[in-house]
């Protein structure tokens, strides 16, 4: 399980005296603290929507896929005829052929023109290219929905982990009212002499120390915010996140085999790995037709003279054939080259499919696991706050030492933080086995 308490939890574990939490509220249900009437309150599906417009990650999959586009335009031109305008001006001297005049001089020669030319038949190099074009495109376009997903889980983990650190916040402020509370009452013992005053001392430690605990639960909670809006591609704003749960999936208790093959069928990977291995099956199939001759038509016409009112008109039609009899083992490198990388892909394939079903596996053991960690952390958690029940009414009695009181409010404090550890493994938890499964 992820730990995002790297501040918080290991004070809560070593402070001297901490406090449960009220039992009216559970910590991950508490109101943004000190949230003013002003500050917008951000919730899970915004805050994915706005990363989903400005997250560089997802816009740079979307300039990869149109300049993947680009480049297939490029490689279908081939198919089309090519018509290129010409127009030349000269300024020559020496024999005027044709012209009236001084048999030598200086003159001007013109001409305009256009040629064209149109691909007839290459054993499929360019028709065979061009789809290989076009299905690097649709894997390319495929790769998109791989940047949303990633975005998507970046976003959603940030999310739960700032509105765990608010619900931290809350266990915090609970235990220092409660800490308060217990200190006015021990100071009242002691001045009347009931209590020694070692108590006192130690009820002033305890509180301090929870001070320093909620000072890293309320910067842990700026820093998540921060790192939230980063995921969202917006640093800076003020916001407070809401307490939005990630609901549960209709198939997280569907057997792993059968989550398996769901997200084997879903996941944009594996459709990009597949489009990729048709794209370069194809260049494979362009390359081979090199061994052939290619054959196209020519056209052209033209005008020219010495003159821009005497222009003479010429005209041409043809083909050509041309076929490449030794290039010193140039096709043969390049035929070998691109079914390397056919295999390469193929491989990429298979273990992207070993990856999903691991995937799918961990996320789905990880929302079982913290589904039974929920259920025995409430557990503890009343558990514990009837132990400080009876340790505080042990020590009004008169009867229960100090080290008692101090020893349930730990108990108690960390039992409210290990519920929102698993409220938070749960909600991440679901985020993974969306993703796992291709599934927004």
């Amino acid at each position: 399980m992820v730990l995002f308490l790297p501040l918080v939890l290991p004070v809560l574990l070593q402070a001297g005296a901490a406090g449960p939490t009220s039992p009216a509220s559970s910590p991950s249900s508490a109101p943004p603290p000190s949230a003013s009437p002003e500050t917008r309150v951000l919730g899970l599906d915004e805050a994915v929507k706005v990363a989903l417009k400005h997250q560089p990650a997802v816009l740079q999959a979307q300039a990869s896929t149109r300049a993947s586009s680009g480049r297939a335009d490029q490689a279908r031109s081939g198919l089309l005829p090519q018509v290129t305008g010409t127009a030349s001006y000269t300024r020559a001297h020496g024999p005027s052929v044709g012209v009236a005049g001084p048999a030598t001089g200086s003159y001007d020669i013109f001409s305009v023109g256009a040629n064209a030319s149109q691909l007839i038949w290459d054993f499929g190099q360019t028709w065979d290219r061009t789809r290989a074009a076009e299905r690097t495109v649709e894997a390319v376009k495929v790769n998109e929905r791989t940047a949303e997903l990633t975005v998507m889980l970046s976003v959603r983990r940030a999310y739960f982990q700032a509105r765990a650190q608010k619900a931290l916040i809350r266990v915090a402020e609970d235990t220092l009212a409660n800490l308060e509370r217990h200190m006015k009452q021990i100071q009242g013992f002691v001045t009347v002499g009931i209590r020694p005053e070692i108590d006192l001392a130690q009820a002033k430690s305890d509180l301090a120390t929870e001070r320093v605990v909620l000072i890293n639960a309320q910067n842990g909670y700026r820093i998540g915010k921060a790192q939230l809006a980063v995921a969202m591609g917006t640093p800076g704003g003020d916001f407070e996140v809401s307490n939005e749960e990630l609901a549960a999936i209709d198939a997280e208790e569907q057997p792993i085999d059968q989550l398996t093959k769901t997200a084997l069928a879903a996941r944009p990977e594996l459709v990009a790995l597949v489009r990729q291995s048709e794209a370069q099956e194809l260049t494979i199939k362009g390359i081979k037709g090199a061994y052939g001759p290619t054959l196209g038509a020519t056209a052209g016409i033209s005008e020219s003279g010495i003159a821009l009112d005497s222009l003479a008109n010429r005209w041409s039609v043809g083909a050509a054939l041309s076929w490449p009899i030794f290039q010193g083992g140039l096709t043969n490198g390049q035929v070998r080259e691109a079914e390397a990388n056919l295999d390469v892909t193929r491989a990429q394939l298979e273990g992207q499919k070993l990856q999903v079903r691991l995937d799918v596996e961990q996320a789905a053991l990880n929302i079982r696991a913290a589904k039974s960690e929920i259920q025995a952390s409430n557990e503890a958690l009343t558990n514990t706050k009837e132990r400080l029940r009876l340790a505080e009414g042990r020590y009004e009695a008169g009867v229960g030492a100090i080290i008692e009181l101090g020893d349930a409010q730990v108990a108690a404090s960390n039992a409210a933080a290990q519920v929102v550890q698993a409220e938070f493994n749960l909600s991440l938890a679901r985020a993974q086995l969306l993703t796992a499964m291709g599934r927004r």
